[in-house]
C-alpha cells in the first residue's frame, strides 16, 4: 500500500511464472520462513510443487477470487492483474484477461472486476458533516497509513469534502521498520506544527503509524524505540494544541506494541491485540469520559465541538 512494487512483483511472479522461493507444502513454506527468522508478517512469497513443479499458475482466461476485503492491502496487487495500463513494474505476460472478483470495492476506479459486496453508501460521516458547517479540516499521516486518514474515515470514499486538505509524508524505504522504528513520525511533527500554528483548521486528524508497523515486527527493541519516538512526538503535538486552548483526543482502533512476546511460546508475538485501547481527553476540562466504542468517536469530538451529532450517526458521546 506504499507503492513497494517490487514487493508486489515478488508475489505476482510467484503466482503468474511460478518462480521464486518453493516448498512442498504450505507448512514447509512457513516452518522454512520462521527457520530464517522470518516470521508471519514477512513470509515471503512462495511457490507450492507437486512433482518439482509449480502446482499452479495464473494465466489467461483463469478466474481469481480475492478474499482480503481490506481495500489498502488490496489494491495493488490487484492492479497488476486488472489494469491493461498498469505501471508499477514490467508484467513478464503483459496484461492479458482474468475473471477476478474483488471480494469488497477496493477501488471504484479498478477497471475489469466483479465486486461480490458492493460498498454500502454512508452519510454524514464526521469529515463530510463537518465539512458541510463550513469548518476546515486536515488529514495528516505518513504513507503507510495514509488510507486511515482519509479513505477509510470517509467511511470507504475517495471523496475529499469542501475544506479538507491531505499532507502525505513519505515511509522511510526500509525492508522492514524495526530498521527505522522511528518511521517518519518526526517529519510527520514537524509538518502538522506548521499547520497548528497556521491557526487554519477546525480539526486535525493525524495518524502516527509506529506502534503498529513497528510492532508487527516482533523486535522489541524496536517497539521499545517506537513507543519512545511518538512519546517525544505526541508530547509537542499536545503542547502546541494546548497553546492554543484547543483539545487533543488520543486513542487507537487496536493494540499491538504493548504485547510484544507470545505468553504461551515465548516467541515474538507480530499480530494484533484484543485488548481495550485508552481514549485519552487532553483540555476538556472537568469533564469525564465513559467506556465505549470506536462509533462513539465521532459524537464525542462533535460533542467537545459544541456540534449536534446528525442523524446517521448511531454512536454516543462519551462525555460525561
Amino acid at each position: 500500500r506504499d507503492n513497494r512494487w517490487e514487493r508486489v512483483k515478488l508475489a505476482y511472479d510467484a503466482m503468474v511464472l511460478g518462480q521464486g522461493l518453493t516448498a512442498e507444502s504450505a507448512a514447509e513454506a512457513v516452518a522454512e520462513s520462521y527457520s530464517r527468522e522470518e516470521f508471519d508478517e514477512f513470509v515471503k512469497p512462495t511457490v507450492i510443487l507437486t512433482d518439482g513443479k509449480p502446482t499452479a499458475t495464473i494465466g489467461e482466461n483463469d478466474s481469481i477470487i480475492f478474499f482480503n476485503f481490506r481495500p489498502d492491502r488490496a489494491r495493488e496487487i490487484t492492479r497488476a492483474f486488472v489494469d491493461p495500463d498498469f505501471t508499477g513494474f514490467e508484467r513478464a505476460k503483459g496484461f492479458f484477461p482474468v475473471h477476478y472478483v474483488c471480494m469488497t470495492q477496493y477501488d471504484k476506479t479498478m477497471p475489469n472486476v466483479t465486486v461480490a459486496f458492493k460498498p454500502e453508501s454512508l452519510t454524514n460521516t464526521f469529515g463530510e458533516y463537518i465539512s458541510r458547517k463550513g469548518l476546515r479540516q486536515l488529514r495528516i499521516a505518513e504513507t503507510e497509513k495514509y488510507a486511515h486518514v482519509t479513505f477509510f474515515f470517509n467511511g470507504g470514499t475517495e471523496t475529499m469534502y469542501e475544506g479538507e486538505d491531505r499532507c502525505l509524508i513519505p515511509s522511510p524505504k526500509v525492508p522492514t521498520y524495526d530498521m527505522k522504528p522511528e518511521m517518519s513520525a518526526y517529519e510527520v511533527t514537524e509538518e502538522v506544527l506548521k499547520r497548528i500554528d497556521s491557526r487554519q483548521y477546525d480539526v486535525i486528524i493525524l495518524n502516527f503509524a509506529n506502534c503498529d508497523m513497528v510492532g508487527h515486527t516482533g523486535v522489541f527493541e524496536a517497539a521499545k524505540a517506537a513507543v519512545e519516538a511518538i512519546d517525544k512526538c505526541v508530547g509537542r503535538i499536545v503542547d502546541a494544541v494546548r497553546a492554543q486552548d484547543g483539545i487533543v483526543l488520543i486513542t487507537a482502533d487496536h493494540g499491538n506494541a504493548e504485547q510484544m512476546v507470545d505468553y504461551e511460546t515465548g516467541s515474538p508475538y507480530t499480530a494484533h491485540t484484543t485488548n481495550v485501547v485508552p481514549l485519552v481527553g487532553i483540555g476538556i476540562g472537568d469533564r469525564q469520559l465513559k467506556e465505549g466504542r470506536l462509533a462513539d468517536l465521532a459524537p464525542t469530538m462533535l460533542d467537545l465541538m459544541g456540534l449536534e451529532k446528525p442523524a446517521e450517526m448511531t454512536g454516543e458521546s462519551l462525555l460525561r
